[in-house]
């Protein structure tokens, strides 16, 4: 309770507008020290690793725990308890008072030291090690600054260090070096040397020391920070180059950073490398128009060169701050632990360095939810206060109560992660919002899965509203995931109403898809000829289905209705589409052009509907289906050709049919083209049709023009030059015959050429072959006589014989050989002259 009452009267204390995070957190030390402090006042305090000694105005020394608890008191004076002193080891405690006294004892031995003085001692220090027996040591100061040392038996022996310029106010020992301020400034001791090695005035002597006393800190061995009035001076002890020493002593200070604080300084405490400050702070009150004292301030600062950036300020709201004066306030540190204890006469505040969880802590009370939960999931380990999923429901709530509903859903899904009594939970808070549309998109549809209910009635939500959301949910949703029958049937209520929404008959479609009522949903699809409905045939092989429902998917999208057909002729035949399409002949010849298309046999028995089809509805493809089927008939084709004056297809049927002199005179007389006639005439190949064409061209000069032109290399121009009448103008007569001499000319060029080709090619070939015959050939006892059948060589190698081998490579012996009845000497193969005679098998005779 004390904690959260002192959070909140510092959070009081703070600008609510300010959105920078404070660095440490507070809270009163409580217990005992709440006991404590309704009877007494507190004067000073030191810490211990292990404890706390707290000194009051009634010369009283408490041991606490780090909680606070009373752990032991020692009355030590009647009065004011100026100084506690510690060693490292927490085993020796040196406390001064007001009227004099000095004790120095131990807190777990029967050593002890007592001394009264004539004049108030302010400070007492005992050596750090003072445990050990060679450095039984400790200093007071009032108005000297004095050592005692144990020397001989167990006698204590005073030393005056420094004396003179006031009283000692301040002494903090470290190492082998003494810091202590009196009224002048800071002075430093080395016990090794025993030499003053430093001194450090004081900046504003106007102030009061004993209102404004120094503060003194030890950073580290060697790093000294010094606070007094508004000045703050870090100094740091650096050993002398032994060049530079002659009477000097071997170590100096150098101050290597100062700076002026705004406020007047009550106690320093490093913190890494930055400073924290206790500074006591006065104000015009609004009321009085007078100053009084404000609440003390703990600042962070970041020291520079010769100024300072402010990296945190927090007001503390201690009991009693308006009675308080600069001196009633200290400051005391744990090291290693970043604990900063703040003493007035009410009141002991502990500020520590604020861990993950305060961090989170804050940026819940600053409503940023977001930065908190990335700061949990990253620290998740180490917070201990905090869990991840209570961050994340509470910032869903905070998103609800802004109206951000579409992101507070979205981030269910990161939240809520696999949780569905959560997910649950959320959705029916949605609904108690009517914001069961905002959520609707992120819900889990696949580990987890809620309840069917939780989807039926974001569904409902959607139906009763929104009909393209409620289709668009049930295209997105797999069809496990309700009741799908519930669904359909509330569908089913909202089209007796509306029934011709195309939204809600496309969405039932799809629902008895996933109901596997494939027959239905086809109906639907046909009916508003939706895109899928192929898809739909195809997937659950549905051909069984549309037997009778092939005029409307051919209506609906004849190329893919055609191709889906043909792919399938296994489950819907040829002859079952020809005769669903019998009555939309339109469409009938669109599938019948696709299947011969495909394949000029498959449909041969409907050749000859197709011809009035192709007539009908199709002319361009007419010619070429009549020239590409073999199996339709020529003479209905021609009929109906005839009927149409189909000039083409009629001259192509009846050189088809080998009637080339009608043909072509249909083309001269209906079509009136030279052109064409020549090229029918040049397929036709016939010397009769030229005939045919030169007659009826005679006493047409376009149409001598055109043939000689074209005639040169299929007839005789003369021909048809001896029958042109004199007289006769022919138009382009000069350039027809120049192209005739010049064919004629290229005829002879290309003849000679290819008569050099031959020619040489012959004599090349002939002189290979000359070689070929010229060389020997192996003849050994493999080889065999083709007449006798026995070796070609004898076995006494040693007697003479004749071997006539031919160039077909056979083999004889002479004697083996008819003998020729020819005049001629030359011989030829038996075997291969029966066959053929030439140079192959023209004799080679051995002799041996």
């Amino acid at each position: 309770q004390e904690t959260r009452s002192y959070e909140e009267s510092t959070d009081e204390s703070e600008e609510d507008e300010s959105e920078e995070e404070p660095k440490l957190k507070y809270e009163r030390l409580s217990n005992g020290v709440t006991e404590i402090l309704q009877k007494d006042a507190a004067s000073c305090m030191t810490v211990h690793e292990k404890f706390l000694a707290l000194g009051t105005h009634y010369g009283k020394v408490y041991l606490l725990d780090v909680q606070g608890n009373i752990t032991q008191k020692f009355d030590v004076s009647p009065v004011k308890i100026n100084q506690i002193s510690l060693d490292e080891s927490g085993e020796h405690m040196g406390v001064c008072s007001e009227d004099g006294k000095v004790q120095v004892f131990g807190l777990y031995s029967a050593e002890e030291f007592h001394e009264t003085f004539d004049c108030p001692i302010k400070i007492v220090a005992v050596h750090p090690h003072f445990v050990r027996s060679h450095f039984k040591q400790f200093v007071t100061g009032g108005k000297k600054l004095l050592l005692y040392e144990r020397g001989w038996m167990n006698r204590w022996k005073p030393s005056v260090l420094h004396e003179g310029e006031g009283n000692i106010r301040n002494v903090k020992w470290r190492g082998h070096l003494i810091a202590w301020a009196n009224n002048m400034g800071v002075k430093i001791l080395d016990m090794i040397s025993k030499q003053r090695i430093t001194n450090v005035p004081r900046d504003d002597i106007s102030l009061r020391p004993d209102m404004y006393p120094c503060s003194l800190c030890w950073k580290d061995n060697l790093t000294l920070i010094i606070g007094w009035g508004n000045s703050v001076k870090i100094c740091s002890v650096k050993e002398r180059h032994a060049s530079e020493m002659r009477d000097l002593p071997n170590r100096y200070v150098e101050i290597v950073f100062q700076f002026d604080t705004e406020f007047y300084i009550s106690g320093l405490a490093p913190l890494c490398d930055q400073l924290v400050i206790l500074s006591y702070v006065k104000e015009i009150s609004e009321k009085t128009e007078v100053e009084c004292c404000a609440r003390p301030r703990l600042d962070i600062v970041q020291p520079l060169s010769e100024s300072c950036e402010e990296i945190s300020s927090d007001a503390l709201t201690v009991r009693g701050f308006q009675e308080n004066e600069c001196r009633d306030y200290h400051l005391e540190y744990s090291e290693g632990e970043s604990l900063f204890y703040i003493i007035s006469p009410r009141d002991v505040v502990v500020a520590k360095e604020r861990d993950q969880d305060d961090h989170i802590d804050w940026l819940l009370e600053k409503k940023k939810y977001e930065e908190a939960l990335m700061a949990a999931e990253i620290s998740q380990k180490t917070i201990k206060k905090h869990k991840i999923l209570d961050i994340g429901l509470a910032y869903i709530n905070h998103l609800v109560e802004k109206g951000e509903y579409d992101l507070a859903a979205r981030k269910c899904q990161k939240i809520l992660g696999k949780n569905t009594e959560l997910w649950e939970f959320e959705v029916y808070k949605f609904k108690e919002i009517g914001q069961l549309k905002a959520i609707s998109r992120y819900l889990p549809r696949r580990d987890p899965v809620l309840k069917p209910l939780i989807y039926e009635m974001v569904l409902h939500e959607f139906l009763e509203s929104d009909y393209e959301g409620f289709a668009t949910l049930i295209k997105e949703w797999p069809g496990d995931l309700y009741n799908n029958t519930i669904i359909v049937q509330a569908v089913v209520d909202h089209l007796k109403k509306d029934p011709q929404n195309r939204t809600l008959l496309r969405t039932l479609a799809e629902l008895y898809t996933y109901d596997q009522r494939y027959g239905r949903a086809l109906e639907i699809y046909l009916t508003l000829r939706h895109k899928d409905v192929f898809q739909l045939i195809h997937k659950h092989n549905l051909f069984s289905s549309i037997r009778d429902k092939i005029v409307l998917l051919m209506d609906f999208d004849s190329e893919k209705a055609v191709d889906m057909l043909l792919d399938n002729e296994d489950k819907i035949s040829i002859d079952r589409v020809v005769e669903e399409l019998e009555n939309r002949p339109e469409l009938q010849h669109v599938y019948l052009h696709k299947l011969f298309k495909r394949d000029h046999h498959k449909g041969q028995r409907y050749h000859e509907k197709q011809i009035s089809l192709y007539a009908e509805y199709d002319r361009p493809n007419l010619l070429p289906f009549l020239r590409d089927s073999t199996h339709c008939p020529l003479e209905k084709a021609l009929e109906i050709c005839q009927q149409r004056n189909f000039v083409e297809e009629t001259v192509y049927l009846l050189s088809r049919m080998g009637n080339s002199r009608s043909a072509l005179k249909m083309i001269m007389e209906e079509l009136q083209d030279v052109d064409k006639a020549i090229e029918f005439a040049k397929e036709q190949d016939d010397g009769e049709l030229w005939e045919d064409l030169i007659l009826y061209s005679i006493d047409k000069p376009p149409f001598i023009t055109g043939l000689l032109n074209n005639i040169g290399t299929h007839v005789d121009p003369i021909l048809l030059i001896h029958r042109i009448k004199e007289g006769m103008e022919i138009p382009n007569l000069r350039d027809s015959l120049v192209k005739i001499l010049q064919d004629y000319n290229l005829q002879i060029l290309l003849r000679e050429g290819c008569k050099k080709i031959l020619v040489a090619d012959s004599l090349s070939l002939l002189k290979k072959m000359h070689r070929t015959q010229m060389k020997g050939v192996l003849v050994d006892e493999e080889n065999i006589c083709e007449s006798c059948l026995s070796p070609i060589l004898p076995s006494d190698a040693s007697k003479s014989f004749n071997v006539v081998v031919f160039h077909c490579r056979h083999m004889f012996h002479k004697e083996c050989l008819p003998v020729s009845n020819t005049v001629s000497s030359v011989q030829f193969c038996n075997i291969c002259s029966a066959k053929h005679r030439g140079p192959g098998s023209a004799i080679l005779e051995m002799k041996k």
